[in-house]
């Protein structure tokens, strides 16, 4: 999973309705600037809740306006598992 806040600008993105997009700008909030690939291709603003997946790190990951702290926690001790098993295997 990852944050709305998270996506950086030419992130490729889906939306709830379907359509493709990418993400235009780096900023944060509740308003996204994105080139949405619609009826038309056009540039404009899309509400973060409608995103739906986003490509990140060579895979497709659901998109969610905020973590949990839980959820970071999660996250986290998945990071350092994966760099444990990084140390103990060389």
């Amino acid at each position: 999973m990852i944050e709305t806040n998270s996506l950086k600008k030419g992130t490729p993105i889906t939306l709830k309705n379907g359509w493709a997009a990418i993400i235009m700008d780096n900023m944060k909030g509740d308003t996204r600037m994105a080139e949405v690939d619609g009826y038309f291709k056009e540039i404009g603003s899309i509400y973060a809740r409608d995103i739906d997946t986003a490509f990140v790190d060579g895979k497709w990951q659901p998109v969610v306006r905020r973590l949990s702290k839980n959820q970071k926690m999660i996250q986290a001790l998945k990071e350092m598992d994966k760099f444990q098993l990084i140390v103990i295997g060389d």
